[in-house]
Formats: structure tokens, C-alpha cells, sequence
């Protein structure tokens, strides 16, 4: 586990704890946390109210994985940064995970960083990638997500 900011961290499914009242936890992978947690196997129906999020009061499971050609919604990037302000803002440490800790997890703390504390530059996903490697090193995004957030920087957290 590697804080990459005050109160945030980027680790893997080892670190994988429950949330509490003073850590929220992004669990950002399928599997095992939002099969886990949804109570599914293999794939969930898209009409399913909890198919992309499930959030518990410290805890936001995402049905999230990283194929090489994006499949992403951008309701899933959505809600979790409403999610991280909300409990970075009231002062909780904030644990992001996924399966390995080099893509997904990494990828959304950059995204919160940019677009959410505005502490790295939010002008471009190559711009805010050069600052986050230098706190995340071991930064490895996979292409889907890669190419993702190249194309869609611009509008990723524009709501907020």
C-alpha cells in the first residue's frame, strides 16, 4: 500500500479491507469484490440496479476490469468521484484497489488528484500521468483504460 497523497493510497487486492469511519475503500475490480459483494458470478445483467456500483456507507464496489479495448461507462467514473471528494473532503483516509495496483486503482487516484484535490495538473491525461508517476512509479496502465482517459480526459469529471 503506497500513499501517493495526504489520505490517499493505491494498493492491490491484498491490502483489500472493509471500510469504516475513518477509511473509505474504493474496490475496484469485478473480482472478486463487486461479484463478491452483488452476490453474482461470471457476468451481471446490465439492467441489474447495481450492474456498474454497489456503494455501502464506506465502501464503493465497482464493476470494473480492463480490457484492451475500453469498455468503460462514464456513469462508473461518475460515481466514484462523488464518492472520494465526498469522503476525502470529510477527512477519511481513502484506500483504492484493484486486483494488481498498477492500472485501475493507480488510474482513478490520478483521475482524483486531477480532477477532484486539483494537486496535479488536470489539462491532460499526458500532463496529469507525468505528475502521477512521479508519486505512483509504478504506475502500468492497461490499454483500455490508457486509451480511455486519452480520449475522454477532457470530459472525465467535468460535472463536479
Amino acid at each position: 500500500m503506497q500513499e501517493v497523497y495526504e489520505r490517499v493510497f493505491v494498493t492491490n487486492d491484498m491490502s483489500c479491507i472493509r471500510g469504516n469511519g475513518d477509511v473509505a475503500v474504493v474496490h475496484a475490480c469485478k473480482s472478486p469484490c463487486h461479484q463478491g459483494r452483488v452476490g453474482y458470478r461470471g457476468k451481471l445483467p446490465s439492467d441489474h440496479p447495481n450492474y456498474l456500483v454497489l456503494e455501502d456507507e464506506y465502501d464503493l464496489f465497482l464493476n470494473i476490469i480492463d480490457p484492451p479495448v475500453p469498455l468503460f461507462k462514464p456513469p462508473l467514473f461518475s460515481h466514484f468521484m462523488d464518492y472520494a471528494i465526498k469522503h476525502w473532503s470529510a477527512g477519511r483516509k481513502l484506500i483504492i484497489h484493484c486486483n494488481q495496483g498498477e492500472s485501475r486503482a493507480p488510474s482513478l487516484a490520478m483521475l482524483f488528484l486531477a480532477k477532484g484535490a486539483s494537486v496535479i495538473d488536470n489539462t491532460s491525461f499526458d500532463s496529469a500521468r507525468l505528475m502521477f508517476e512521479e508519486l505512483y512509479p509504478r504506475y502500468n496502465p492497461g490499454k483500455g483504460i490508457e486509451t480511455y482517459f486519452s480520449k475522454n480526459w477532457s470530459v472525465l469529471g467535468s460535472d463536479f
